[in-house]
């Protein structure tokens, strides 16, 4: 784990399972129709319980599908955190992928502000079945997050939870190279 302050926040990045952190929200790499599946997303539903697949089901009827770029939110179910940000990343080859990814990891703190939570766990958004290479994307959203959190924030702790060593030791060659 490594971590620094930013403003008046800590950001950490860690190899773990963020279904297990206890943050106020984590953020699910979800598609626009949230329909929980596979990947990070499959893990959330499946630990969290129904009722994370059954809210999403609701906000999509309500609202419509969630645009690449944006996100929505539900409760956290049965997980430690309170709520997920269900944040919809690019696929590659769509265009304007990168815009794309600074876009919902900004919706996603907007989000978490909106609601008052001052803790926000997110993984490497769009980086499995959507193709982004996991490089582009620790830059991306750790100068997205850094960024944020040097502005006037409420939000007090950000945690990038990466899976495998391999993506964390992207964002955290990406992590030094911003801290600096």
């Amino acid at each position: 784990m490594i971590g620094k302050g930013f403003g008046k926040a800590i950001l950490q990045i860690i190899d773990g399972d963020i279904t297990t952190l206890e943050v106020a929200a984590i953020v699910n790499a979800a598609n626009s129709y949230l329909q929980h599946g596979g990947g990070v997303a499959g893990a959330i539903s499946r630990k969290g319980g129904v009722s994370i697949q059954e809210e999403s089901n609701i906000w999509v009827a309500a609202r419509g599908e969630v645009p690449v770029g944006s996100c929505a939110i539900t409760s956290g179910g049965q997980l430690p955190a309170r709520y997920v940000i269900h944040a919809v990343g690019p696929q590659m080859g769509e265009g304007d992928e990168d815009l794309k990814l600074q876009q919902a990891t900004l919706a996603s703190l907007k989000m978490a502000e909106k609601h008052n939570l001052t803790s926000i766990a997110f993984p490497a958004i769009s980086t499995g079945i959507f193709g982004y290479p996991m490089e582009r994307c620790a830059a991306i959203m750790l100068k997205t997050v850094i960024d944020y959190l040097v502005q006037t924030s409420k939000i007090e702790k950000v945690v990038f939870c990466l899976y495998g060593q391999e993506a964390y030791d992207i964002f955290e060659s990406k992590f030094n190279q911003l801290a600096d």
